[in-house]
C-alpha cells in the first residue's frame, strides 16, 4: 500500500510577492491515517495543501505520493491518486450541470462510459445530491455546492483524500453526514480546517502551523490538551472539551 503513503520533505514555498508562505516543513503520513492540518488564518495550510497535488511548486524540497516524487512527469498519476477538495467549491465546479462535473475526472482518466455513469450517481448519492443533477452551479446555495465537489472528487475513488475546509457551508445535518461519509474512507485523509471539532471526531493525529512553520505534531488529544500552544497559535480548545459555560461557569 505503498502508494498511499505522503511524504513532505524540507518543503518550502515563496509567494510570488517574495512573502514566504511555508519553511522547511517536512512530515510523512502513512497508509490509513487521518491528519488534522491546523493554525491561524495565514499559517500556511491552503498552501501546502496546493503541494501535495502539484498545484503549486516548492522553492525547495520535494513531495512524495508512494514511491513517486511529484515531477511534472509524474502529475498525472499521483492526481489519480490524490483528490483534492478545494476551500472553494467554484474552483472545482465549472462544467454546464452537476453531472458534467462529477463525470469530468473519470472521464478524462479514460474510464468507460457506463462506469463513468456508475462512479457518478454513486458519488451524487453519496452526498444527498442526486436531484441537483441536471442543475447548473451556479444555481445552488454554498452547502449544496460544497456537497457538489466533494462528489467530484469522490466520482475518481481516490486513494488519499486532501481536503480544504470541507465542512465550510454546510448545514448541521450536512456537517454530520460529511462526517460520516469520511469516517468509512478507510484510505489515507488529510484535513486543513478551522473545524477542530470535526478534528476531534475524525483525525487522530493533528500537525500545528504556525507562521508557515510546523509548531507540533503528534497525538490529537494531546494537541488540544496544550493550552499554551493552542493560545500561542490564537486558537482554542473545541467546543466539545470547553464543557458547558452555563453548568461550570467561570469562577
Amino acid at each position: 500500500m505503498s502508494h498511499h503513503i505522503v511524504e513532505v520533505k524540507d518543503l518550502t514555498y515563496v509567494y510570488p510577492d517574495g512573502t514566504p508562505g511555508i519553511r522547511n516543513i517536512s512530515f510523512r503520513v502513512i497508509h490509513g491515517e487521518s491528519v488534522a492540518i491546523i493554525g491561524p488564518n495565514g499559517a500556511g495550510k491552503s498552501t501546502l495543501l496546493l503541494h501535495l497535488n502539484g498545484y503549486l511548486t516548492p522553492a525547495s524540497g520535494f513531495v512524495r505520493i508512494g514511491d513517486l516524487p511529484l515531477t511534472g512527469g509524474t502529475l498525472r498519476e499521483i492526481r489519480r491518486t490524490v483528490g483534492m477538495i478545494f476551500q472553494d467549491p467554484d474552483d472545482q465546479l465549472f462544467m454546464p450541470t452537476i453531472y458534467d462535473d462529477v463525470a469530468f475526472g473519470p472521464h478524462n482518466l479514460g474510464i468507460p462510459r457506463d462506469e463513468i455513469e456508475r462512479r457518478v450517481l454513486s458519488a451524487l448519492s453519496r452526498m444527498g445530491i442526486e436531484h441537483l443533477r441536471d442543475k447548473p452551479p451556479y444555481r445552488l446555495s454554498a452547502g449544496e455546492k460544497r456537497r457538489a465537489a466533494i462528489a467530484t472528487v469522490l466520482s475518481m475513488i481516490p486513494d488519499i483524500l486532501v481536503m480544504d475546509e470541507p465542512s465550510t457551508g454546510l448545514d448541521p445535518v450536512g456537517r454530520r453526514e460529511l462526517i460520516a461519509l469520511l469516517k468509512e474512507f478507510t484510505h489515507t485523509k488529510i484535513i486543513a480546517t478551522h473545524d477542530l471539532d470535526l478534528v476531534a471526531d475524525l483525525c487522530e493525529r493533528t500537525i500545528v502551523l504556525d507562521g508557515g512553520e510546523i509548531r507540533a505534531d503528534g497525538p490529537t488529544s494531546g494537541i488540544f490538551r496544550n493550552e499554551e500552544l493552542l493560545r500561542e497559535c490564537h486558537m482554542e480548545k473545541p467546543l466539545s472539551m470547553q464543557g458547558c459555560p452555563v453548568c461550570s461557569p467561570a469562577k
